[in-house]
């Protein structure tokens, strides 16, 4: 068994069982152009997937954990849980030479250090693409499971990683197939707009974008199951498929009393 590596907003590890419960009976291969944190990935093991993200720090992790897993898990041995050690490797991303110096083992164990002890799980970078999530101050985190990543990294060998817009997939998309969409949501109101995930954030066009991708599929014969908010927007411009609602556990605000069940839609043309 395998699970999350990292922490993710937004992540599907709470509605897993909606998702499974609404996806199709039978499908060919796998797609999720939008992995994350990759909970959906991981709970379906699917003996032929493509998974895809924009964030180059997120896929790098991945084919780091598929190929060298022995020499990830060696380095996050490494890593000290101080605001001092922390912030010090935060700020490695604002010399770009030095950055590029580091090997792509060591930006995948960075990730994941920066993910476990920064505040609330978060992974948010500025215009310039820096992470400016602060220190979280946990106690004991648990930082990394050398076991999990030896299980993930097993089931790995049998996926295709790539990086960039998650156009990527169209070519690869092939009657019988099963896509997952978890971009990032639209917005419920004006202080929930957290498009940090990468320095181009997802506005309105990229929504209108994703749903003429989703009409691609649709003409193909493949299926595509969609996650995103419940609002009039994504209502309007789903209409013409099947739209189920969900209640989900999310933060709405920083304070403790913004948090609570929010319902959300799950979106599918089948």
């Amino acid at each position: 068994m395998c699970k999350p590596v990292i922490k993710w907003v937004g992540g599907k590890r709470q509605l897993i069982e909606a998702i499974k419960a609404n996806m199709p009976q039978s499908f060919q291969r796998y797609f999720e152009p939008f992995i994350g944190g990759a909970a959906l990935f991981f709970a379906l093991k699917h003996k032929e997937s493509f998974i895809n993200d924009y964030n180059p720090e997120l896929t790098n992790l991945y084919e780091i954990i598929k190929t060298k897993p022995y020499e990830l898990i060696e380095d996050l041995k490494h890593h000290k849980n101080t605001s001092e050690y922390y912030y010090e490797l935060r700020a490695l991303d604002r010399d770009e030479a030095k950055y590029k110096r580091l090997s792509k083992v060591k930006k995948a164990s960075r990730f994941i250090f920066l993910n476990k002890t920064g505040y609330n799980g978060l992974y948010r970078v500025n215009k310039k693409g820096q992470n400016n999530v602060p220190y979280g101050r946990y106690v004991n985190p648990a930082i990394f499971d050398a076991e999990n990543i030896l299980s993930c990294s097993k089931y790995l060998q049998s996926a295709t990683i790539t990086t960039g817009d998650f156009e990527n997939i169209k070519k690869d998309l092939k009657q019988g197939d099963f896509v997952y969409f978890d971009p990032p949501y639209v917005p419920l109101n004006a202080t929930s707009n957290f498009t940090g995930y990468t320095d181009k954030g997802f506005d309105e066009d990229m929504q209108f974008r994703l749903k003429e991708l989703c009409d691609y599929i649709d003409s193909i014969g493949a299926y595509f199951l969609l996650s995103n908010s419940y609002t009039d927007f994504i209502l309007d411009l789903y209409k013409d498929y099947t739209i189920i609602t969900v209640k989900a556990n999310r933060a709405l605000n920083c304070k403790g009393d913004g948090r609570g069940k929010i319902k959300e839609v799950l979106v599918k043309n089948y």
